[in-house]
């Protein structure tokens, strides 16, 4: 939707919930608060067109089950499940390119739980037009795109945004959705801790000989993980961490000589391989907000914590986000509470601030564990994962672990609307 035939200046207050960002986070909020009967704005730098081009391009997410279920609960999952592939097992074992995977590893085999598969892999081109398509036609949600924000302003009344030719939009929350870089973060006063690894991952889809038989795999290398997560038909997405400046080199090479790179690391298994979509590089680093919330102000997603991917949760964690500040907003409307108060905005920082800044911790003392060759530390970790695959019920554990099946989850990860 184009930027809305307002002079400059004018408030225009027709929204309960301001959201800063147009991606996966915020289009899931405000279609999960519509459902509830609660308006909002998105505003994003990016068009809708841009942001939901349908070409495959190899960008893909490992779904917890748990985020299926999300997806289901607002309406979605019907239409993309049937382009989605579930992950039937996870292996997951030390590595070095030329030497293939060591004796010791851990296996997870969705037959042992009774909730169905861990997850599923959904192609970027199928599920952000999904959400796009569905705020675009719900009555309670409007786009603003493309447009940025250059001011907030909140009061013991409301809070208002000021956009990038003068219009101002009022609502009772503002929400930021607007990634690492927040600049709905930085504007509300919240500062941020983190560190760079000095890694980047590599994230690209092939098209391979053999099937993949639904089964993801993470090699730990010595200079980062490797994940080959399974894709619809014989083709695979790869997110693959090196040093960031290999990962510089390898990125400058052409096709042919990325793939020379590739299938050493990546091994025979799958047969012949062959790009499938572009290529992609990400720096890796920790990023987390020293508050989730604010004056009438709340961080999702990466907004509130950006996390290394080695456990594949960046985005169901995000989606946990959102599913929560959603359910503690519904119930203060319900209550006949302005949305925006103190008392409901710690509600949600107390549900999520704590859980997400541990899993982040985790991810980074795995990555420190996982991403080097030191032979004791190998052999730690090698022990610890032979003995965690030899007990059922650690075996277990992890697997509802990894399907976002524990902790305290919002009800929409239950599959429930709040």
């Amino acid at each position: 939707m184009d930027n809305p035939e307002a002079s400059p200046h004018i408030v225009i207050m027709d929204s309960e919930i301001l959201i800063v960002g147009g991606g996966l986070n915020g289009t899931a909020l405000a279609l999960a608060l519509a459902k509830s009967g609660i308006s909002s704005v998105v505003i994003d730098r990016l068009s809708a067109d841009r942001r939901g081009a349908g070409d495959f391009d190899g960008r893909s997410y490992a779904l917890a089950l748990a985020s299926t279920r999300m997806l289901a609960a607002i309406g979605l999952w019907p239409g993309l499940e049937q382009t989605a592939q579930p992950i039937m097992e996870i292996k997951v074992s030390d590595g070095r390119a030329g030497e293939g995977p060591s004796p010791f590893f851990l296996h997870f085999d969705q037959a042992e739980m009774e909730d169905g598969p861990m997850g599923y892999m959904v192609e970027d081109r199928f599920l952000r037009p999904a959400l796009l398509d569905a705020i675009e036609t719900h009555p309670l949600i409007r786009q603003i795109a493309p447009d940025t924000i250059i001011a907030q302003e909140v009061t013991a009344q409301a809070a208002t945004v000021t956009l990038s030719q003068g219009q101002k939009l009022r609502g009772q929350l503002i929400v930021g959705a607007d990634g690492r870089q927040s600049g709905t973060a930085m504007r509300a006063g919240i500062s941020r801790t983190g560190w760079d690894y000095g890694q980047t991952a590599l994230v690209c889809a092939i098209e391979h000989e053999k099937p993949h038989h639904g089964i993801a795999h993470q090699f730990f290398m010595p200079s980062g993980p490797l994940a080959i997560l399974p894709l619809a038909g014989n083709r695979s997405s790869i997110v693959w961490t090196e040093t960031s400046a290999h990962a510089a080199q390898i990125q400058a090479a052409d096709d042919a000589d990325y793939l020379k790179i590739l299938q050493p690391r990546f091994g025979d298994f799958l047969g012949d391989i062959a790009l499938a979509g572009e290529r992609f590089t990400y720096p890796l680093g920790l990023s987390l907000a020293q508050a989730f919330v604010a004056g009438r102000t709340a961080l999702i997603g990466d907004a509130a914590h950006g996390m290394h991917p080695i456990a594949g949760q960046g985005l169901n964690a995000g989606f946990r986000d959102m599913a929560a500040l959603a359910e503690v907003l519904i119930a203060a409307k319900r209550r006949g509470e302005d949305i925006g108060n103190p008392v409901t905005l710690a509600e949600y920082q107390r549900w999520r601030r704590f859980d997400t800044t541990t899993l982040a911790m985790a991810t980074d003392g795995f990555n420190r564990l996982f991403s080097n060759d030191n032979g004791s530390l190998r052999l730690i970790r090698d022990l610890g994962m032979a003995a965690v695959n030899a007990v059922p019920g650690l075996r277990r554990g992890f697997m509802r672990e990894a399907a976002g099946l524990t902790g305290d989850l919002p009800k929409l990860m239950q599959g429930r609307r709040p």
